[in-house]
């Protein structure tokens, strides 16, 4: 791998491993995780989430690699900014609101 390929897996591990912590995605795995009720092992959830994490990633990689053939990496990346900063500001409002 060179060192440009290391760097982006890095880059891209970072970000989305900081963006999933206490995630819906993670807190509804870690509900299924603590019901003792059901005696299904905990690699069978593990293995689930994790299925579908990689399979949502693919779709996601999918859509950005078919979207950049129409759209300017950089438009893209205007876009997908001001969407975070949108809920992000959205998020606060809501917060101060109640």
């Amino acid at each position: 791998m060179t060192t440009a390929a290391l760097q982006a897996f890095f880059t891209v591990f970072l970000a989305v491993f900081l963006a999933e912590l206490g995630d819906k995605t993670q807190l509804a795995t870690m509900l299924f995780a603590s019901d003792c009720s059901a005696p299904i092992s905990k690699w069978t959830i593990f293995f689930a989430a994790s299925a579908a994490l990689t399979l949502s990633a693919g779709i996601g990689v999918v859509a950005g690699s078919w979207l950049g053939t129409l759209v300017s990496p950089r438009a893209l990346q205007l876009v997908a900014g001001a969407g975070f900063v949108l809920i992000g500001v959205w998020t606060l409002y809501k917060a101060w609101s109640v």
